[in-house]
């Protein structure tokens, strides 16, 4: 990753931080390099990343776990927290809903799933901003024309409610936060 990489990854998390509680085991799902662990380290937060390009890896507070979520895993872990920072939009159309069902399974009552999302123009930019390498871009040809409408019908009532969605990056970014209802 690029500088730029880095400083659009760093915006994500900080987003994100403000939704995950203190102590909260999380689940990072499309973790990279445990970046979000690094960052929330005054949270005191445990937990696992997961991500295809993610060597395993034990830091003590967290560990990484090359793979695929929910594949990656065995059923029964439960977290307080999953967050998906630029990664829905990489999940094929037709394998949103089982990952929606995968994260109610592997969250606690009341548990959180905090998203974000580009908007599709951004698209447009990160073709630009890689060709001009200043990004690496990565994996842009896998958004599938994700629309940022439709995340909220992909965690849809009754399993989840909506706490919060929120616009960042001058509205080239969202935030969404859902709750595990049942």
């Amino acid at each position: 990753m690029k500088a730029f990489d880095y400083l659009l990854q760093k915006q994500r998390i900080a987003q994100a931080a403000a939704f995950i509680n203190t102590g909260a085991h999380v689940l990072d799902i499309g973790s990279y390099d445990g970046e979000l662990f690094k960052q929330l380290q005054h949270k005191k937060i445990t937990g696992i990343g997961v991500d295809p390009l993610a060597e395993n890896t034990d830091a003590g507070n967290y560990s990484l776990v090359k793979g695929i979520f929910p594949d990656a895993f065995a059923p029964g872990e439960q977290f307080d927290c999953i967050t998906m920072l630029a990664v829905i939009e990489h999940i094929p159309p037709q394998a949103q809903h089982k990952l929606a069902e995968a994260c109610h399974q592997y969250l606690k009552p009341k548990g959180r799933v905090i998203i974000t999302v580009p908007s599709p123009f951004v698209d447009y930019i990160l073709l630009v901003l890689r060709l001009f390498r200043i990004i690496d871009g990565m994996s842009l040809e896998e958004h599938y024309g994700f629309k940022t409408a439709d995340t909220p019908h992909i965690f849809a009532p009754p399993q989840f409610k909506l706490l919060r969605h929120k616009i960042f990056q001058f509205g080239l970014n969202h935030v969404f936060v859902f709750e595990k209802v049942s």
